[in-house]
């Protein structure tokens, strides 16, 4: 059950006609009065004789009563009850019930308050009520609201226990304010695929992704193509901003703007200065199978990888403060890895980069100096352009989705483990997408590592056969059964041909995760192989090839082997 407390106004009469009125797609249907703080209050939608205006009389006569210089100007509170979609239809009799422990609850009409406000519930739809007050109680005072939307929430969390209702997850005051339902419409009308202050949220996040200072934030964010206003200091210095989508006006034709703080809590001018650091940016270089022909957009993937498996150990052994800050870069590198991956994937990506946006804010308080290597890592990925969706770059994006899998996994039971459930739910839901993503871009590489480890030759098979039953005797059988086989002896081929000890690298490999729940646990550790392949350069590297020999890999550039030409070597 959803309490949403809507703005405050001073036209009773019009919130009363929009209420009982057809709505703004015609999705009214019957409405009526379900519960009143007099049970003789008149009900336009039942009794014929009953007017708008008897009704608007009817609540406002407190306000009336006082003199007018002493009356509120915004004098109409409005609150509406969402059940959720799973939920059965309640009656009228339950739906009056909620109302007054809803008015009971946030101090509109406590209990036992003879001179409390007057209000009415209207019921126009199955599945809510709106709820109408006038901020001036009969005896002339006013109600005391303070905390009145958390109180809403809190007793929204009992109805749905007493009525067997589903648990809609508490919010902590971090969420980023929820679209108005003509918000909503506005965008249907303009073409949009959401809400104004959805979309610029979106794009504030694209820009900072990896942002180094203000500078680039500012430009990044002009280049997304939406409006800005700085507010400036008379020295020049940049005090706070606004943005607003282009062709989104008012009816005056002024374009609507929405400040950094009104789109998230952590958007104001304030807290993003608070990201920036000044540390040189490190990139490090691709080792192990990668020796030639790995790209930008590969390589700083595959850094971004080496960080994002740290944050998710963080998670686990991590101080709070240290892993709400890997929560924010973690959600900077996702950013980043939506705006730049092309292909099947990208949809998926934003879904889940737009669900993690909620993760990553709590009322724990960041070390910021902990979240700079993700901020280096979503700044590699930003600055090295689009990854195509094959080859070195299909596999790097599949390899860096498979970590980010993990450590969102990981932050939603960090989160749990906390009782933070929007959080918790959020990384759970963009979890959901990270896997659609990651089936996506695996797709290619993996066939591709397939096809190749199938036309080795037997006797090379069959040493890396020895390799995985040496490493993991418990797995072996499992491993060979799933279709996965054929791509990690293929890793494995690509990783002796680096001169890696492969036994002692599958050991590690293995080690880094418990495969027993793993779906497929040969691409799990493929991806594995192909991690601990740059984060660890073996004793020598291999003479790079100046370009790729006739039946190379294409996803990185080796050659399946005949016959094994060079000793493996320990790590």
């Amino acid at each position: 059950m959803i309490p949403s407390i809507h703005k405050r106004g001073s036209d009773t009469v019009g919130l009363i006609r929009y209420l009982y009125g057809p709505g703004t797609k015609e999705e009214h249907t019957n409405p009526h009065l379900v519960a009143s703080f007099d049970p003789l209050t008149p009900d336009p939608g039942r009794d014929p004789s009953a007017t708008y205006q008897h009704l608007q009389h009817l609540l406002d006569q407190p306000v009336n009563a006082l003199p007018k210089g002493r009356r509120p100007a915004k004098h109409v509170w409005h609150i509406s009850v969402r059940a959720s979609p799973e939920d059965p239809i309640l009656s009228d009799e339950d739906w009056a019930v909620i109302a007054r422990r809803t008015v009971a609850a946030t101090g509109i009409a406590p209990d036992g308050d003879d001179a409390a406000c007057r209000w009415a519930a209207v019921r126009h739809a199955d599945d809510h009520i709106h709820i109408i007050a006038t901020l001036v109680r009969d005896d002339g005072r006013r109600p005391r609201l303070h905390n009145e939307a958390r109180r809403a929430q809190a007793e929204a969390r009992r109805i749905e226990a007493d009525y067997h209702l589903s648990q809609v997850a508490p919010g902590d005051g971090t969420a980023a304010k929820r679209p108005t339902r003509a918000a909503r419409h506005k965008a249907e009308r303009l073409g949009q695929e959401a809400a104004s202050q959805e979309l610029l949220r979106e794009h504030v996040r694209r820009a900072l992704a990896g942002a180094s200072d203000e500078t680039e934030f500012f430009d990044r964010l002009a280049a997304e193509g939406v409006r800005i206003d700085k507010r400036l200091a008379p020295s020049g210095d940049v005090l706070g901003y606004k943005v607003a989508i282009v062709g989104d006006r008012n009816k005056a034709q002024e374009p609507i703007w929405y400040a950094g703080s009104t789109l998230a809590p952590d958007l104001s001018l304030p807290r993003i200065r608070k990201r920036f650091t000044a540390a040189a940016d490190l990139e490090r270089e691709a080792t192990a199978f990668y020796s030639s022909g790995v790209s930008a957009p590969a390589r700083a993937r595959y850094a971004a990888a080496d960080a994002t498996d740290t944050a998710r150990a963080a998670f686990a052994f991590g101080d709070e403060r240290t892993a709400a800050a890997h929560l924010v870069g973690v959600g900077e590198v996702l950013d980043a890895i939506a705006q730049t991956t092309i292909g099947p994937s990208r949809t998926e990506l934003r879904e889940a980069a737009w669900y993690f946006e909620r993760a990553t804010r709590s009322h724990i308080r960041a070390k910021d100096q902990e979240m700079y290597a993700l901020r280096r890592a979503a700044r590699q990925i930003v600055h090295s352009g689009t990854a195509l969706g094959r080859g070195p770059d299909g596999t790097a994006t599949a390899l860096i989705l498979d970590v980010v899998i993990l450590a969102v996994i990981a932050a939603a039971r960090w989160h749990a483990a906390r009782g933070h459930a929007q959080q918790t739910e959020a990384a759970q839901q963009a979890a959901g997408h990270l896997r659609a993503a990651y089936q996506a871009a695996a797709a290619e590489p993996l066939a591709a590592l397939r096809t190749h480890g199938e036309r080795l030759h037997a006797p090379t098979r069959q040493r890396h056969t020895n390799t995985v039953r040496a490493a993991l005797p418990h797995l072996a059988d499992r491993l060979q059964t799933e279709p996965g086989w054929d791509s990690l002896v293929m890793v494995l081929d690509q990783a002796e041909q680096a001169g890696y000890d492969t036994t002692a690298l599958l050991s590690k490999a293995a080690a880094q995760r418990d495969l027993t729940s793993a779906d497929s646990a040969s691409d799990v550790l493929v991806w594995r192989l192909h991690h601990l392949g740059f984060i660890t350069p073996p004793p020598r590297r291999p003479r790079p090839n100046p370009s790729p020999a006739p039946g190379a890999s294409p996803v990185t550039g080796a050659v399946p082997r005949q016959e094994a030409t060079r000793p493996r070597r320990r790590l």
